[in-house]
């Protein structure tokens, strides 16, 4: 795999048209591993603070940067889902900011006018998206990253709940936060993307097992909005969101004014208290050894961390936990929240000349959400009379992503909006319902006589299962010829770390509901277990019983069924 760098003013050349501050890295030929899969032709691009073997992960620093020896899981279940990676996006350092200005790439412009910041920290993954250079990209949201260039940008933003896509293989920014986000032109799209992403990740310290709400909101719902909304003397931008606020109402809301305060004060533990030590922790011991490689203001911030305690820590806990307490009766009175995604446009020298004061500007309306564990979805809302775009955000509680989309997709429909700086209308509508089914599957790894073409693959198809790709198991384990077994059987067994082989094997999502009577049909000593597959991943797939490897034969050395059963073919003829 060969990559081109880009860097912008002191490196190599790139062409105008192509924004090179929006790119870090790129493959001369997109990455794609499956042809087939629910994102087969489309392409995408990722924020470099995000895995992808074969290209440096710098995180925005060049001293940091270092080769990962696999793709993040996120990444690797969408080429497994058919979508090609085109590349590596810029970044506010270290995810360290909304503006997309604080990178030695070049700050990131606005896709509707360049005098204007883009948002950020995932200022060139909304850039790449709302130009149409990709269909979509990946970000992360710390505290709006994945939504504030989104609404800057006239693209969808998808911030899902927190632990709901893996975030092995991301930098960490706060740890405890952090969420990978979606950027896209469609909420369809994005919906269709987070379906593929999502899944539990047992070596993710903060992924989670979550059933999320399958039920649209009713035709009747009720929103909540701040009493108290500011947005800094921008007028366009407030008379954009009292447009959404119309609009929002014809979809059958009914606005409830809320008490935000709670929420802002959440905000404000982000940077203001101990809760910054984690930014600290995240890259604490590359930053103790090259404090002075890291840009300012991204220096002062994670070196705040330090100062902390302890004891800081759990008052700062505390106090979130009690805001959030009393945050949380509003939800007896609302089925969501409404805010601006970004109360603001700013441009670019303005931005370099105050770095602190207009990004917490940017934030005002976004930082509190991983804070209390809600979910959200940044969605282009008008054009400003200035033809900045403006964008609203739909915020939720944990688990409320389906009913999120389904509202917004058709929020974004009546606006009548452009796909991002294309021109191009929006796409027709995308069933949240049947997305939503994509998700409600089964990855399972199968190994020997259930593989494409052999003989109890009509187990798996006759259920819907859907071939997703090939791959192969970690190099820890040993494949068997059963004896006896009909029809003929492998049997797949974990072995001591440097005893065993790779062996092949493919990929199938089953729809959850035909689950259980598939297991039903396998037959002991075969089972169903995890694997652990060569990208790091764990998924369901069969395994073996060591007593009924007896009179077995060895076959690790073919490095899978189909080939060892080739090999019996050809000894035949």
């Amino acid at each position: 795999m060969v990559q081109t760098e880009i860097t912008v003013e002191k490196g190599l050349a790139a062409t105008p048209k192509l924004a090179p501050q929006a790119w870090i890295s790129r493959f001369q030929t997109p990455l794609q591993l499956s042809t087939s899969g629910v994102l087969a032709g489309l392409r995408f691009a990722v924020k470099d603070n995000i895995d992808v073997q074969g290209l440096a992960t710098t995180a925005a620093c060049q001293a940091f940067a270092y080769e990962p020896q696999a793709h993040a899981v996120v990444v690797q279940r969408l080429l497994d889902a058919g979508a090609s990676l085109v590349g590596k996006t810029n970044l506010d350092q270290f995810a360290c900011g909304l503006n997309g200005t604080r990178s030695p790439w070049g700050a990131v412009p606005n896709a509707f006018d360049p005098a204007f910041v883009s948002g950020g920290s995932s200022s060139g993954s909304a850039y790449v998206v709302a130009t149409g250079q990709v269909d979509f990209s990946l970000g992360t949201d710390t505290a709006g990253s994945g939504r504030v260039p989104a609404g800057l940008n006239n693209i969808v933003g998808l911030k899902p709940t927190k632990g709901l896509i893996s975030a092995r293989g991301v930098v960490p920014a706060a740890q405890s936060v952090d969420c990978v986000s979606i950027l896209a032109r469609s909420v369809g799209l994005a919906a269709r993307v987070l379906s593929v992403a999502m899944g539990f990740d047992a070596q993710d310290p903060y992924s989670r097992h979550l059933r999320l709400n399958s039920r649209a909101f009713p035709a009747t719902f009720r929103f909540g909005v701040p009493s108290k909304l500011s947005f800094f003397g921008d007028t366009a931008a407030k008379t954009a969101f009292a447009l959404s606020l119309s609009r929002l109402c014809e979809q059958g809301g009914t606005p409830v004014r809320i008490d935000f305060q709670p929420l802002a004060q959440a905000a404000d533990l982000l940077y203001e208290s101990a809760l910054v030590a984690e930014r600290y922790q995240g890259i604490r011991s590359f930053f103790d050894a090259h404090e002075a490689e890291v840009l300012e203001p991204v220096r002062s911030i994670i070196a705040r961390g330090r100062g902390y305690s302890a004891a800081d820590l759990f008052d700062a806990q505390t106090q979130l936990r009690a805001l959030a307490q009393r945050a949380a009766p509003m939800w007896d009175d609302i089925d969501l929240l409404l805010v601006p995604t970004a109360p603001t446009h700013v441009r670019i020298a303005d931005m370099l000349a105050d770095p602190v004061a207009l990004n917490r500007q940017l934030g005002a309306y976004t930082n509190f959400v991983n804070l209390l564990d809600y979910a959200a979805l940044s969605v282009p809302s008008a054009m400003r009379a200035d033809g900045l775009p403006f964008g609203i955000t739909l915020i939720g509680q944990s688990g409320s992503d389906w009913q999120l989309a389904e509202l917004g997709q058709r929020y974004h429909l009546a606006s009548a909006m452009t796909q991002g700086a294309t021109g191009e209308p929006l796409s027709a509508p995308e069933p949240i319902a049947a997305i939503r089914s994509l998700s409600t599957t089964v990855r399972l790894a199968v190994v020997g006589a259930h593989l494409s073409a052999m003989p109890l693959n009509a187990q798996l198809t006759e259920r819907g299962a859907r071939l997703v790709s090939t791959s192969a198991t970690a190099p820890h384990y040993r494949l068997y010829a059963l004896s006896g077994s009909v029809p003929p059987k492998p049997g797949l067994l974990r072995v001591a770390e440097g005893q065993g082989e790779s062996i092949a094997l493919e990929l199938w999502d089953m729809p959850l509901e035909h689950y259980g009577s598939f297991v039903s049909l396998i037959p002991a000593p075969l089972g169903i277990g995890t694997l652990e597959l060569a990208n790091g991943a764990s998924v369901q797939g069969f395994l073996c019983e060591v007593q009924a490897l007896q009179g077995a034969h060895d076959i690790s050395g073919f490095g899978g069924w189909r080939a060892y059963v080739e090999s019996l073919a050809k000894t035949s003829l």
